[in-house]
């Protein structure tokens, strides 16, 4: 190895280093090292989690909301606090290119390494994205962030307060000895609502993948494990070989009481899909100037970048070209869409089976609502409100409840 680049790389340790020790000694890290609030504690001993169990985070671009999520005792996550999101950037559907300003989605992983005490936007972590799935598909680009000042450019954007309080809960999950936090991003809530709308978008292959991921956690509320063949996501499966995302998949093998499980939940969102869309619900495509942000920050404009970007999308209608000549209407095109076509068909199925059907309760949007703003920012408008709900049960009430017939996985990660 010759000389010429050792220099250089040696005078690019010793500035970090330098500035390192800079961002200690202004202070900027003991950021990193504050409490988590004493409300939130008091929230975690309710619901029945503790500050050191693990975590895992839940993001929607289109709602502009993120989720924390604790494990309990029995190994199960339970729904901690929803903040709103100050800032996203981008359009619905994955991050592909350096410099495209999406926001990714997918399911990543959060080390500890992966924490910045020293973030130039008060305190940050990264998310992990490029995940092995994304280097497959080719797509480039890197240290997407979760950080404060309400500022995105392809990175989840919250304010200083609340970037202290999330920093602060994972800082505890990871010290407990959680090896990495999982971060489900998603374009929007897996619902048949939202489903229907975006049934003929073209990133909807790919959002199916998701909501599979998406399933898995609201059948079990375990942290599904996640894994790739076939440059698609596979869930809660092992194969024969160990799995690459650019080969195929071997035989895969899964708790069989987990996927019928799963499969019976897909089978009620894809019937109520097919209802959704043969009763009218037009296909759809969102067209952003440059992401969004949380209603709740609406009268905030000068704390956000680029407010001038932060308007209603656009709302395309999408058809068929295919079919438009033939003379099928709307509801027609939308029943032969991928998502929907096999739901008739497994309903009736479903309808000759003596099993009975799990039924899930909705992941409702309003679950301990913006009580995550109304905690952390004084200036929080008046419309975002603490919750007052009572926990009706050990499960937190508007919990969905995992059916008793799937085991418990414990978590890798604890």
């Amino acid at each position: 190895m010759g000389t010429r680049g050792i220099a250089p790389a040696l005078g690019l340790a010793v500035m970090a280093a330098f500035a390192l020790s800079a961002c200690e000694q202004s202070g900027l890290a003991h950021r990193s090292l504050a409490p988590i609030p004493s409300e939130t504690v008091a929230l975690m001993e309710q619901v029945g989690t503790s500050r050191e169990a693990p975590m895992l985070i839940r993001a929607y671009k289109k709602e502009a909301e993120l989720e924390i999520w604790k494990m309990r005792s029995d190994g199960r996550y339970v729904h901690l606090k929803t903040f709103p999101m100050c800032r996203w950037s981008g359009q619905l559907g994955p991050k592909r290119r350096q410099g495209d300003r999406q926001v990714p989605e997918g399911f990543y992983a959060i080390g500890p390494a992966q924490m910045n005490p020293n973030s130039n936007y008060y305190l940050s972590f990264n998310v992990g994205y490029p995940n092995a799935l994304d280097r497959a598909l080719g797509h480039t680009g890197g240290d997407i962030m979760v950080h404060g000042a309400c500022s995105s450019a392809g990175c989840f954007s919250m304010t200083d307060k609340q970037i202290a309080e999330i920093y602060a809960i994972a800082r505890s999950s990871l010290a407990g000895g959680q090896r990495a936090i999982q971060m489900q991003s998603f374009p929007f809530k897996m619902t048949a609502e939202n489903l229907a709308k975006h049934r003929l978008d073209p990133n909807i292959d790919f959002w199916r993948q998701l909501k599979e991921g998406s399933d898995h956690f609201e059948v079990t509320l375990q942290e599904p494990q996640v894994a790739f063949c076939n440059r698609r996501y596979v869930f809660n499966a092992e194969g024969a070989a160990s799995l690459d995302p650019n080969a195929a998949c071997p035989p895969l093998r899964q708790d069989p009481e987990v996927a019928q499980a799963v499969a019976q939940k897909s089978a009620q969102d894809q019937a109520r899909i097919a209802q959704l869309s043969q009763s009218g619900v037009r296909p759809v495509r969102l067209v952003y100037q440059d992401g969004g942000q949380h209603p709740a920050f609406t009268a905030r404009v000068s704390e956000v970048s680029r407010p001038e970007t932060l308007v209603p999308p656009t709302e395309i209608a999408l058809d068929d070209k295919a079919n438009r000549g033939s003379g099928a209407t709307a509801s027609q095109l939308a029943a032969k869409s991928p998502v929907v076509t096999v739901a008739a068909a497994k309903a009736a199925d479903e309808g000759r089976q003596t099993a009975r059907v799990v039924a899930m309760a909705p992941m409702r949007s309003d679950r301990r609502d913006m009580s995550a703003l109304a905690a952390t920012d004084p200036h929080s408008t008046n419309a975002v409100k603490k919750s007052s709900r009572s926990h009706k049960d050990a499960w937190g009430g508007d919990i969905p409840r995992p059916p008793a017939s799937v085991g418990v996985r414990r978590s890798a990660a604890r």
